[in-house]
């Protein structure tokens, strides 16, 4: 049984020591990396590179190999936290216990490093010294998986549809959709690439992105239990908020137990998706516990 807390702050910490290097070695200079900086070095759980890493564990590959990649996927998460906070979006005031970008600098420089985080993820999955010829193709779909999960079809589309629904009645089916676009499309493809470069076989990558989908809907399921019963505290951020902007989420539709049961429902799904994995992957078991048990 993998020691989740041990676990978790063990790659926390790693990924915060590559991303302070990496921007250390951008330079700091102007209010535009100051803003990218405040943003990254927030804190946040680093969920999506943590599985990452750990989908490449699971099939063998060495996790070192991967820092680059599971950092620009959360530069791309941090940017996409950036423009929902902002106040044509949901117009949050606090994230992560801080004051959201937008309110410690201004609106303008809250948009232009969003802006600058997500093109900065595209330039470090591209950048040749981080590839070696054999993994060419793999690195190209690496790039065009992510591009696409955070796009238009992806994370985008999803945000648009939460912002568009609000105040009207959509039914399962369409908050499920919407959630696997603006939530589940970011943690689908981080551990696509994760097994992916660590070397998955086909069998293998069926059963992770099966495993991946499940969380992906579990962890949008629990954010909207915890926005009700949360505590602010713990969570860095306003609770209440959904309902405050009559926003469709899961407990809104299905009730507060139901949504519970749901995502203890999809969890086991899986878990039951990557059962056959030996104890290499019992971080990915481990970390699909905590979503559904997570209190943050």
């Amino acid at each position: 049984m993998t020691d989740l807390k041990a676990y978790l702050l063990l790659k926390q910490s790693d990924i915060n020591q590559w991303l302070d290097a990496f921007f250390t070695r951008q330079g700091t200079n102007g209010q535009i990396r100051e803003a990218m900086q405040y943003a990254i070095s927030a804190g946040g759980k680093r969920v999506r590179p943590i599985l990452c890493l750990a989908a490449a564990e699971a099939v063998g590959g060495n996790p070192n190999d991967l820092m680059h990649v599971a950092s620009a996927i959360e530069m791309i998460h941090t940017y996409s936290l950036i423009h929902d906070d902002l106040p044509a979006m949901d117009d949050d005031k606090v994230r992560r216990g801080k004051p959201t970008l937008h309110v410690q600098f201004d609106e303008a420089t809250a948009i232009l490093a969003g802006d600058a985080l997500l093109t900065l993820a595209f330039q470090l999955l591209s950048d040749a010294q981080y590839i070696v010829p054999e993994e060419q193709h793999r690195r190209l779909q690496i790039i065009h998986s992510v591009a696409v999960a955070a796009g238009c079809s992806g994370m985008i589309d999803g945000q648009m549809l939460d912002m568009i629904s609000e105040g009207k009645n959509i039914n399962i089916n369409d908050i499920k959709l919407l959630h696997k676009k603006k939530t589940g499309a970011l943690i689908e493809v981080s551990v696509f690439s994760g097994a992916l470069m660590g070397g998955a076989n086909d069998e293998e990558m069926a059963s992770l992105n099966q495993y991946a989908s499940y969380i992906g809907l579990a962890f949008q399921v629990a954010d909207d239990i915890l926005n009700v019963i949360g505590d602010p505290k713990k969570m860095g951020k306003a609770v209440g908020t959904d309902a405050d902007r009559d926003k469709n989420t899961f407990p809104s539709i299905l009730g507060l137990p139901d949504s519970q049961e749901y995502a203890r429902v999809l969890i086991g799904k899986a878990l039951q998706a990557i059962e056959s994995f030996d104890k290499k992957a019992e971080p990915l078991r481990a970390i699909a516990r905590y979503i559904i048990e997570r209190d943050l």
